[in-house]
């Protein structure tokens, strides 16, 4: 049973969330500075207009949250969850300003699909988005991919004893460097060598497509940013489809691959492990699942005579399913067409692999490679048993950067984490099929939102309930946090309600 939380934890809490709120505030400045200098200055005023109610909301916090306690696994847990729900209120001020929502709903949805690196959206007219909002929206799946609170411990959490408690609770568990601000600016350093790289191949590849020089590079910088954090944004609606480019869709391969890996697994290359690539059993899961996906997607292409060129089976069925096992979502067909061309066991190849999802600790979402080895082994490891005479001592282990034993609590960890997302899948695809979609379709996009992958088979648009929009960022922001510190938050608030009513009684 939670204790009942008392005034000083509620401070606690308030002063860590203003402090990512600034985070967000601060984050503000790069569209603000695009907007100024593409001279847009409606988009600027909104990103003024939401970088003082950020800077109100911190200041608010600094002076009736602070005080000297340090946070503890709990205040951790409830700063993640409950920081990146503020975050999304506050991040949606400018973005519902840009007169491109219906509803602030709206704008909260693409908010926390742009935090949670999911990639569906609401937003209308993508086409002639402001330069500002489209930074906006790419910055947001970039830095959402390290993670809010990564960015925030980088710059405003630099002294507090707790930190490891907030960065974990936001489902990192491995520290790159023992300090855990070191290992944020690791993370960042990685990310941002990564951008530069990155960026400058997809810049050269739009400048041979003929797009002009300074076009080409914002849209260079945003195509990596979307396909880095595995978030599958776009500057044009019809994504990787407006380009009609292989060298962008191998780029953005590429970089979606590398993005998807371990941050650990980035930082053991970085630093010479280059073995450790082949070991790690998360690449090891992520082949043998990328293989057994692409046979049952060549099955369903077979039956349903489609895409059955080597060209179009790359560039339309491959490049879908490796943007979905990553859960990056960026396309290179119509929404319409993973459910009207794919067909049933080729659609269903894409949803397995966007469920199973990329690694732990890395941009992506879904099971996690790391938790699919983990159970693999298990069995394996109850087959020898069973096959063993009852004196052996049979067991198992993984190598995730280092040998590691398989135990019970492990085990049974990750068996609760993958149980957590099955029931956020089915949910989400029941509510769907009760609001009359095809099944199908509603079980695609309930796992879409769920793993934060961002691949539609039509059915996400602005037209969408909005109990199913509600539903869809709760799926969101609990994939990405692995719900252990939305469980924290909900016990929480229970916690301080039942406190309330003892007090009245």
């Amino acid at each position: 049973m939670i204790l009942k939380p008392s005034r000083d934890d509620a401070k606690l809490i308030g002063w860590g969330i203003g402090r990512v709120i600034l985070g967000v505030g601060l984050l503000m400045t790069v569209p603000l500075a695009v907007s100024l200098i593409c001279s847009e200055w409606n988009v600027a005023l909104d990103f003024l207009i939401g970088m003082l109610c950020c800077t109100a909301f911190w200041l608010a916090m600094e002076l009736t949250c602070k005080t000297d306690r340090d946070f503890g696994w709990q205040h951790g847990l409830i700063v993640a969850s409950g920081g990146w729900l503020v975050a999304m209120v506050f991040g949606a001020i400018p973005s519902f300003l840009s007169m491109h929502y219906e509803t602030f709903l709206d704008a909260c949805f693409d908010l926390m699909s742009g935090y949670t690196t999911t990639g569906l959206y609401l937003l209308q007219d993508l086409d002639h988005l402001s330069h500002g909002m489209n930074m906006w929206r790419h910055l947001l799946t970039y830095v959402g991919g390290q993670g809010i609170i990564v960015i925030a411990l980088t710059f405003l959490f630099a002294g507090t004893a707790g930190a490891f408690k907030i960065y974990a609770s936001e489902g990192k568990e491995e520290k790159l460097l023992p300090n855990v601000i070191s290992t944020a600016r690791a993370i960042w350093m990685i990310s941002l060598s990564y951008l530069f790289v990155g960026s400058a191949l997809l810049w050269i590849a739009l400048l041979r497509e003929g797009m002009p020089v300074g076009r080409g590079f914002l849209q260079a910088v945003w195509l990596f940013m979307g396909s880095w954090s595995t978030g599958g944004f776009a500057p044009q609606s019809l994504n990787l489809l407006y380009y009609h480019s292989l060298a962008i869709e191998v780029i953005t391969m590429v970089i979606f691959v590398i993005g998807s890996l371990n941050f650990a697994l980035h930082y053991a290359v970085w630093t010479g492990k280059v073995g450790e690539i082949w070991r790690n059993i998360e690449v090891r899961s992520f082949t043998f699942t990328i293989m057994l996906g692409s046979v049952i997607l060549s099955i369903g292409f077979a039956k349903f005579g489609v895409f059955t060129h080597f060209s179009e089976f790359f560039r339309k069925g491959f490049y879908i399913l490796i943007s979905g096992h990553t859960t990056t979502g960026n396309s290179t067909v119509y929404s319409v067409s993973l459910y009207r061309e794919f067909g049933f066991i080729a659609m269903w190849a894409v949803i397995m692999v966007m469920a199973i999802g990329a690694s732990a600790c890395s941009t992506g979402g879904g099971f996690k490679g790391l938790r699919m080895g983990i159970l693999f082994r298990y069995l394996r490891g109850e087959v020898r048993k069973l096959a063993s005479p009852e004196s052996a001592v049979v067991a198992e282990k993984i190598h995730h950067v280092k040998d590691i034993w398989l135990d019970d609590p492990m085990v049974k960890g990750a068996m609760f984490i993958i149980v957590c997302y099955a029931v956020t899948y089915a949910l989400g695809a029941m509510l769907g099929i009760m609001y009359g979609y095809d099944p199908n379709v509603a079980i695609f996009d309930a796992v879409s939102a769920g793993s934060n992958t961002g691949l539609s088979a039509g059915l996400t648009s602005p037209l969408m309930p909005a109990a199913m929009k509600v539903y869809y960022i709760f799926a969101m922001w609990a994939g990405r946090l692995e719900f252990v510190s939305i469980i924290a938050l909900f016990s929480f608030g229970g916690a301080s309600i039942r406190g309330r009513k003892g007090r009245k009684g």
